[in-house]
C-alpha cells in the first residue's frame, strides 16, 4: 500500500512540475513575442527617415550605365551630385549633370520641376583621363588667347564685319542684358554663320552632342571634341555676342555664329566645356 501511495505521490508531483514548466514556457514565448513586436514598431517608426517626404524616381545615365534611384524631391542639385558620386565614383567637381540644361547646384529638384521617370545625364571622367586629354588642349587654348590679345576686337575684323554689317536678323531671339539663363528647351535660332546664312544650335544633352543646323544640312558634333568656345559682345549691340566653336586644333577650325543672345552665352560654354574645365 505504501508503495502504491508513493507512486501516486510521485506521479502527481511529476504532473505538477510538467504543468509548471509548460506554463513557464508559455509565459516566456509571450514575452518574446511582445519584445519582438516592440522592436519591430521601433524600427518601423524610427528607421524610416524618409517617411512622409516626397520622393522622385530618377534614371541616372553615365557612360552607358543606368542607375534607377529614388531621391528626395526637396534635395538640391549639389545633393544629387553627392549621390552620383556614391554611385559612379565621379567627384562632384568632375561631373557635368544635365536636366533640361546644366543642373543648378543651389536649386531643389522640386524647383526645377523634376518628375518621376526623369532622365539625368551625367558626363565626366576620372582625374587621370581629364589631365591626359586636356594637357594638349590647354596649351592650344593658351596660344589662341595670346594671339587674340594681340589683335583688334573681333567684331572690327574684316571677315566678321561683312556678316555683322548685314544687321540684326529679323527673327533673332530676344536678348536680356545683365541676366544669365539656362539653355531654352527649343533650339537657338535666328542667327548667322560666317557666310551670312541662317544657323540654329540644338543641344542634344542625352547624346552629348551639339547639332549645328543650316538650310542645307545639320552637323552632329560630339561636345567632347569641341576644344574651345570663344565669344565677344557685338559693338553697339552688347546684348548679343558673336561666338565660335573650335572643332579642330587651329583657329582655322572655328565655326562662327553671330547674334547669340547674351543671357545664354555662359550656359552654352558651361554645357559644351563643362564647369570642371581648368581654363
Amino acid at each position: 500500500m505504501e508503495t502504491e501511495a508513493q507512486k501516486l505521490q510521485l506521479s502527481c508531483g511529476d504532473a505538477g512540475e510538467s504543468n509548471s514548466s509548460a506554463a513557464g514556457k508559455a509565459l516566456e514565448m509571450d514575452q518574446l513575442e511582445e519584445d519582438s513586436a516592440i522592436s519591430q514598431a521601433s524600427v518601423s517608426n524610427g528607421g524610416d527617415s524618409e517617411a512622409g517626404k516626397d520622393l522622385v524616381e530618377l534614371k541616372i545615365i553615365w557612360n552607358k550605365n543606368k542607375y534607377d534611384v529614388k531621391f528626395l524631391l526637396d534635395s538640391t542639385g549639389a545633393d544629387l551630385k553627392e549621390k552620383i558620386h556614391s554611385l559612379t565614383g565621379l567627384p562632384p567637381t568632375m561631373q557635368k549633370v544635365m536636366f533640361k540644361g546644366l543642373l543648378p547646384e543651389e536649386k531643389t529638384l522640386r524647383e526645377i520641376k523634376v518628375t518621376n521617370g526623369a532622365k539625368i545625364m551625367v558626363v565626366g571622367s576620372t582625374i587621370n583621363d581629364v589631365l591626359a586629354v586636356n594637357t594638349p588642349k590647354e596649351a592650344a587654348q593658351q596660344e589662341v588667347k595670346s594671339e587674340e590679345n594681340k589683335k583688334e576686337p573681333l567684331c572690327r575684323q574684316k571677315q566678321h564685319r561683312k556678316v555683322l554689317d548685314k544687321g540684326k536678323p529679323e527673327d533673332v531671339m530676344p536678348s536680356v542684358k545683365g541676366v544669365q539663363e539656362r539653355l531654352p528647351t527649343v533650339p537657338l535660332s535666328g542667327m548667322y554663320n560666317k557666310t551670312g546664312g541662317k544657323v540654329r544650335l540644338t543641344f542634344k544633352l542625352e547624346q552629348d552632342q551639339l547639332w549645328i543646323g543650316t538650310k542645307e544640312r545639320t552637323e552632329k558634333i560630339p561636345m567632347g571634341s569641341i576644344k574651345n568656345v570663344v565669344n565677344e559682345p557685338i559693338e553697339g549691340h552688347e546684348d548679343y555676342h558673336m561666338m565660335a566653336f573650335q572643332l579642330g586644333p587651329t583657329e582655322a577650325s572655328y565655326y562662327w555664329v553671330y547674334w547669340v543672345p547674351t543671357q545664354y552665352v555662359d550656359a552654352i560654354k558651361d554645357t559644351v566645356l563643362g564647369k570642371w574645365q581648368y581654363f
